[in-house]
């Protein structure tokens, strides 16, 4: 049983699930991707945010916000976009690298973005390159590298992509892309996977004051709307809510572990925003959970993975429940 082709590579992909499954109960629950189910409670965003352009002193705000944040000292070398994408998709028409080191299975926006610049790939982690991508932790498979071993990977400029380094904040050299002695480590940062916002469309590059000047410059006047600046501002001042949530992040990815392994799957991989699990018919469970409604995430290079985002509220987790039982 062959996984439906519009089904794989990225996560959140119920527009081409819908009509493959036009029976499965609605609505569907999408544990395709890593994104915070319980998100950060949105405040009351005043009229003007929607209103008004944005203005630019506010973006700054948020970057100082942001930096303080990251441990970033110097909120000169944060610049905020509309999403960790726009960031992808933009550094390649910056940076004048062309031989580019870049891990095959990994988040592929990185070699997309940096191929149709007409730059050279390579997974080689020997070859001669001008500039090397690094996720960390990983997208898809959650590995994670320490800090040192991130920085160890090349002397030639590094881009860290820490899309899910909020789950892990240890894991972060954020405070040192651009300071001196490291002026060639550039490190991009999401908002919206652990603050469970991915529309607000906000990320960050953390790089030395000069790129990051560029990449304000390249975004024009208002690189990030009203609201999602109002929402980033009340998110990064309550650091609380950030240690609860990593908290029960943890404890829901513990526990969505043992629902797995009692349905037959190994756990191989994962962050406390998604697991990896492994099932020798993983291509006939991810069917039976699709026609449930359920909609998990396939790998195109490995039929027998399957990665699961965590449910959020009590019904959710027993539907998911119900489903897996359906698989013993």
């Amino acid at each position: 049983m062959a996984t439906p082709a519009a089904l794989l590579g990225h996560g959140g992909r119920l527009g081409a699930a819908r009509p493959l499954y036009p029976d499965a109960p609605t609505p569907w629950l999408d544990l395709s991707t890593g994104i915070n189910p319980c998100p950060y409670p949105v405040p009351p965003v005043a009229s003007e945010a929607w209103s008004r352009l944005p203005d630019p002193e506010s973006a700054r705000a948020l970057e100082r916000a942001a930096a303080g944040a990251f441990g970033v000292e110097d909120p000169a070398r944060v610049a905020a976009a509309a999403g960790s994408e726009a960031l992808i998709r933009l550094l390649p028409r910056l940076l004048p690298a062309r031989r580019i080191g870049v891990a095959t299975r990994t988040y592929g926006g990185h070699a997309e973005a940096w191929r149709e610049a007409g730059a050279m790939l390579s997974a080689d982690a020997d070859a001669a390159i001008d500039l090397r991508v690094v996720v960390n932790p990983n997208n898809p498979d959650g590995q994670a590298l320490s800090p040192d071993e991130v920085l160890g990977l090349t002397d030639e400029t590094l881009i860290v992509d820490e899309a899910f380094a909020d789950t892990e904040p240890d894991l972060s050299v954020a405070p040192l892309a651009g300071a001196p002695g490291h002026r060639r480590l550039i490190v991009l940062r999401s908002f919206g996977k652990f603050y469970g916002l991915a529309g607000a469309r906000l990320g960050f590059l953390i790089a030395e004051p000069g790129l990051a000047a560029q990449v304000r410059h390249a975004l024009g006047d208002w690189p990030v709307s009203g609201p999602a600046i109002a929402v980033g501002l009340a998110a990064y001042a309550d650091p609380a809510w950030a240690i609860r949530t990593r908290q029960r992040l943890a404890e829901d990815a513990a526990r969505l572990d043992a629902l797995l392994r009692v349905a037959g799957f190994e756990i191989v991989g994962g962050t406390s925003l998604f697991r990896l699990a492994r099932a020798a018919d993983a291509p006939r469970r991810f069917e039976v959970l699709a026609r449930a409604g359920i909609l998990t995430r396939p790998f195109p290079w490995d039929e027998t993975l399957i990665r699961f985002g965590l449910p959020g509220p009590k019904p959710d987790w027993l539907r998911l429940a119900a489903a897996l039982e359906r698989l013993r």
